[in-house]
């Protein structure tokens, strides 16, 4: 099936929307979130919107004033900062990197961990100063912790110097959250239980100019017991093909050199729209076509990683052999617990499929320890599949409980020592296999993607090999936003060192 047949579904379905009625995106919706409304998934139809402007009242809205937004959290926090420095530079704010000179300030939050809402409360109270200093200062808490009933209320009742408070579904409303902010002395809340529709032709200021983050879908229908997402997030709603596919070729023709696909769950992208056949296995075939460097995509989930998939990323091109594969826990009893929907048999077959059509994939993956229950003899079958897959290397983590969440129910009875000691141990072998296969790329050439100088030594250049691999080399700064070959001279823990062989010159895209 060729492009333009495959995408006809997409734009059937465009056609078929009812009338738009965006009263709903201006009316003034002030409410705590909801855990139990967000736990609810409709049946209604999502809405799709590609005309998305600054409306006429908000233009000038930040003329003479300036923004600062501090970022935590995941690729997908990081991407919204873009989409929001977009719409207050459309509103004709100037981004300032001092929070003192700042006239807005907004906390982009993260809800995965306790102790990211730690610091962010912590970081709320250092402004205290910032508002006595410059009482017209706006301060705004968004992001995933602002979907949590628990935060809202906490700094309703205790952080009386924050302004305004949004989650997640609502970013496009942020020119009138301001509006209201500087009219009202009321803090300002606007946080949708309901997750909102797909918003296209949102403005964004892209961090850099090498690699781009690329929104494909938005929300998770897991609902792992541990996880708050589902919640903050809202449920899947994919964006259409040929808005995604469009996006891609207008980074190509910036010079854009690598771009990532995407979604708390990436690999369930196309299931959610009706009457479309066409999943992430079908867009990653169509991005194959477009002449930028490099392709890559998270975060994907073992249950929705199908055949489609692995076949069109054998076929290598601009995708790059590294995929990011959480497995949580490698035992059968833990994995049911933590509702992740799949087997340890049924994951290693996965891994097994994968190499069979990608003998040289690099895998890697996330690891829970000391979840509820938990035994040694389970944390052991972890460990052994670790061993037995291989991985290149693993993001670990001790179990932490989230309100709101099925996991916070139950008996948190392993002893902090012993998760401490778990997470000691896994990370030995983690350290061990990361070591290992780095040694194994000593003397040999690589391509990597130059993204700048060294973050400890602006001497000497840096970038990551097709399969993510960190390494250094000194160079020329017009090496900076290329693919450079490297000969690799020596190898560490976490990364490499080498030597410059050459800088291969982009090829331009036609418009």
């Amino acid at each position: 099936m060729n492009e333009e047949s495959r995408l006809a579904g997409a734009e059937a379905q465009t056609e078929q929307q009812p009338e738009k009625d965006y009263s709903k995106y201006f009316e003034h919706v002030y409410q705590p979130p909801n855990l139990k409304d967000a736990k609810k998934r409709g049946k209604e139809s999502i809405q799709y919107h590609n005309d998305f402007t600054i409306e006429e009242k908000y233009k000038g809205l930040g003329r003479g004033r300036k923004f600062f937004i501090r970022t935590y959290g995941c690729q997908m926090n990081e991407h919204d900062t873009e989409v929001m420095a977009g719409i207050l530079e459309a509103l004709e704010y100037t981004a300032t990197n001092d929070v003192n000179e700042a006239d807005v300030v907004l906390l982009n939050t993260c809800a995965i961990r306790e102790n990211a809402e730690n610091k962010v409360f912590g970081e709320i109270g250092h402004l205290k100063h910032l508002k006595l200093e410059k009482p017209d200062v706006l301060i705004g808490v968004c992001g995933c912790m602002s979907q949590e009933e628990s935060v809202v209320n906490k700094i309703m009742k205790s952080y009386q110097n924050v302004d305004m408070i949004f989650g997640t579904h609502n970013i496009h409303r942020l020119p009138a959250i301001l509006e209201e902010a500087y009219m009202s002395k009321a803090m300002v809340v606007e946080v949708w239980s309901k997750e909102g529709d797909v918003i296209e032709n949102l403005p964004k200021v892209r961090t850099g100019k090498i690699k781009a983050w690329v929104n494909i879908m938005y929300g998770c229908d897991k609902f792992c017991t541990y996880c708050i997402v589902p919640f903050t997030r809202g449920k899947e709603r994919s964006r259409l093909p040929q808005e995604i596919i469009s996006e891609v070729r207008d980074l190509a023709r910036q010079g854009y050199q690598e771009i990532t696909l995407l979604g708390q769950n990436v690999n369930a992208y196309g299931k959610d729209i009706e009457g479309l056949d066409y999943g992430l296995g079908d867009l990653m075939a169509d991005i194959q076509k477009i002449d930028i460097p490099r392709v890559r995509f998270m975060t994907s989930h073992p249950w929705d990683f199908d055949d489609r998939l692995i076949e069109v990323i054998a076929r290598g091109g601009n995708i790059m052999p590294h995929i990011h594969l959480p497995v949580q826990s490698g035992n059968n009893e833990v994995l049911k617990i933590m509702g992740r929907k799949y087997t340890r048999e049924s994951y290693l077959q996965l891994v097994e499929d994968i190499r069979r059509a990608l003998p040289d994939v690099a895998l890697t993956t996330d690891i829970i320890v000391g979840y509820p229950n938990e035994t040694e003899e389970q944390f052991l079958d972890t460990i052994d599949l670790y061993e037995r897959v291989g991985f290149e290397h693993a993001y670990t983590y001790l179990y932490s409980p989230r309100e709101g969440t099925p996991a916070a129910n139950m008996q948190d009875n392993v002893p902090m020592r012993e998760k401490k000691d778990r997470l000691q141990r896994l990370n030995k072998v983690v350290e061990h296999h990361t070591e290992h296969k780095l040694a194994s790329y000593l003397g040999q050439e690589v391509l990597v993607l130059c993204e700048g100088p060294s973050k400890k030594n602006d001497a000497i250049l840096a970038g990551y090999t097709d399969k993510s691999k960190l390494i250094n080399f000194a160079g020329p700064l017009d090496a900076v936003g290329k693919i450079v070959r490297v000969r690799v001279t020596e190898t560490k823990r976490y990364s490499m060192n080498g030597e410059l062989i050459e800088i291969i010159e982009p090829v331009e895209v036609a418009n």
